[in-house]
């Protein structure tokens, strides 16, 4: 999936990014403001606009001398636009939820790299990291069946491949605390998923939103 442009990526064109600017805002906005924001031509979008309205995706109110167009969330179709547009949101709270139905459960999930940013597309990676309790062998079949388990889960709904480190509970506040750059990259970028927040895993006092 690409989470950079997702509406875009499924909904290809000028027609795509105009409805991702859409979706995004409440207000009306103007011809040439749709056109700006969305990265087409004035000429383009005032191709577009018409059959949008004809599908009842968007509204058209005169406001002479121009038009002001709205994107309608009653719309039957709006709610896959939306869910579209809010991709990567959606993905972290379905993996939320898959974590926590896992046994055993993990200490913590953690996402970093382009996806925890928010600039992944759809030739990126997944990049995981799965805290393992210390009272879980590594080898434990349970554990082993739960990861993968979660592993399939996340790649059929990213459509991405996802790359996991796996890391002993007793091990994981130490590497948080050290220099290594993946480790730093988690510490900077990484957004928990499931159970353990970065703060805790380092046991650091939470920083202050």
């Amino acid at each position: 999936m690409d989470f950079k442009q997702p509406v875009e990526a499924v909904i290809p064109g000028a027609q795509g990014k105009i409805l991702a600017v859409l979706v995004e805002t409440t207000m009306e906005l103007n011809l040439r403001t749709i056109a700006r924001l969305s990265g087409v031509s004035v000429a383009q979008a005032s191709r577009i606009m018409p059959s949008l309205v004809a599908l009842g995706l968007v509204t058209r109110r005169e406001v002479p001398p121009s038009a002001l167009f709205g994107f309608v969330p009653d719309h039957v179709a709006a709610p896959a636009i939306s869910l579209l547009a809010r991709a990567r949101e959606s993905v972290i709270d379905k993996l939320r939820r898959t974590a926590a139905a896992l046994d055993p459960a993990p200490v913590s999930v953690i996402v970093f790299g382009s996806f925890a940013r928010g600039a992944a597309d759809a030739d990126s990676d997944i990049d995981v990291v799965v805290v393992r309790p210390e009272t879980v062998e590594e080898d434990d079949d349970g554990w082993r069946w739960a990861l993968e388990q979660w592993h399939s889960t996340a790649e059929r709904l990213t459509g991405n491949p996802v790359e996991m480190l796996e890391i002993a509970e007793h091990e994981i506040g130490e590497r948080l605390r050290g220099r290594a750059v993946v480790w730093r990259d988690v510490v900077r970028d990484g957004v928990t998923v499931y159970g353990a927040t970065i703060e805790q895993l380092r046991g650091t006092p939470a920083r202050s939103s």
